[in-house]
């Protein structure tokens, strides 16, 4: 990804743009940072060499504009009332506003687009896409007030992220709905407190960056691969899968630590019909991980040893152990220290 200058710039720019959206005190400013943002993603989308990204960007953009247009129109609407006292449904134009937040990130139910463009991406821009494009939109709706209109985007993320993923092949769909689930884990942990947020955040990305950082060093994109493709090495595929269950919040894995907190708190706040329902979506989840995993040592055949072209150096593997142990016994560490101090 960083083999020419322009894409470290195009990179630098949408960093810059998303602070700018965070640090934003008005929609207008929001906005244009959602745009500089956009407009910088979208060439590091592209790749001469694969037509398919250039579709994916292309959907990308299409989407993102549209969901812009609407979000400019209404900063506009609160402008002029707030500057001209016109008379307007304040909290109806905050809906229209947090919708095209929820399109933007692709939560359900405005999710259709985002499995489709996955397909498309190499794993370094999906990494990018399933984390750092969801900070702004994200960060902005913690300051919007319309709690009944997250609700039902979270029980739909939940519930499409389990199912959509029940029947796939691809990895990347895979991921895409696994992280449509996720974001409305996040979305829920959002309406609890921004810090509950931003812990959630951090430790989905964590598992979201080893798994990724595994396919894109060994070329997977399909499930079959994941069955031929450690033969030599056992314990790559054994760590694999344990970062699969991880990433799945299966205990006691690092993955597991983020949900219980939310499960905490939603207990104490009485939500015990989202909570079951947000569980039971993640049982579904992890059913299909574990299918995954079952399958994978069950099945082991080999395959022609000219396909195995890999980049794994030793600063891969070591970068790889290292995050994957953290992955494995970090609820054991974390609770560790905590009974120590």
């Amino acid at each position: 990804m960083f083999n020419n200058s322009s894409k470290i710039l195009f990179l630098t720019i949408m960093i810059i743009g998303t602070m700018i959206t965070v640090t934003s005190n008005s929609w207008l400013g929001a906005w244009m940072g959602l745009e500089i943002n956009l407009l910088s993603f979208i060439p590091l989308l592209s790749d001469n060499n694969n037509l398919t990204s250039t579709e994916a960007s292309l959907k990308y953009f299409l989407t993102q504009a549209l969901a812009s247009t609407v979000l400019l129109f209404s900063s506009i609407i609160l402008m002029l009332k707030n500057n001209m006292n016109i008379e307007i449904n304040e909290s109806f134009t905050s809906m229209i506003i947090m919708s095209t937040l929820l399109l933007k990130m692709g939560a359900a139910p405005f999710h259709f687009w985002f499995p489709n463009m996955m397909e498309g991406l190499t794993w370094m821009n999906a990494l990018m896409l399933m984390t750092w494009q969801k900070i702004a939109p994200l960060m902005l709706i913690s300051y919007l007030d319309i709690k009944n209109l997250l609700l039902i985007s979270v029980i739909l993320s939940v519930i499409v992220g389990a199912i959509g993923g029940l029947n796939q092949t691809s990895l990347r769909k895979l991921m895409a709905f696994s992280s449509i689930n996720h974001l409305g884990w996040m979305l829920m942990s959002l309406m609890i407190s921004e810090s509950m947020w931003l812990i959630y955040f951090t430790f989905y990305s964590f598992l979201s960056f080893i798994l990724t950082f595994m396919f894109n060093i060994f070329k997977l994109f399909h499930l079959n691969q994941l069955f031929s493709w450690f033969m030599n090495s056992k314990v790559l595929k054994f760590t694999l899968f344990m970062n699969f269950l991880s990433l799945g919040g299966l205990p006691p894995f690092l993955g597991f630590l983020p949900k219980w907190l939310v499960i905490q708190e939603l207990t104490f706040c009485n939500q015990y019909f989202t909570l079951t329902i947000m569980m039971m979506s993640t049982l579904i989840t992890l059913f299909f991980y574990l299918r995954i995993c079952y399958s994978a040592f069950m099945l082991n055949y080999y395959e022609n040893n000219w396909t195995i072209n890999t980049q794994f150096n030793n600063m891969n593997t070591n970068l790889y152990m290292i995050c994957t142990f953290f992955s494995i016994f970090g609820l054991f560490l974390i609770s560790l220290f905590f009974f120590m101090l």
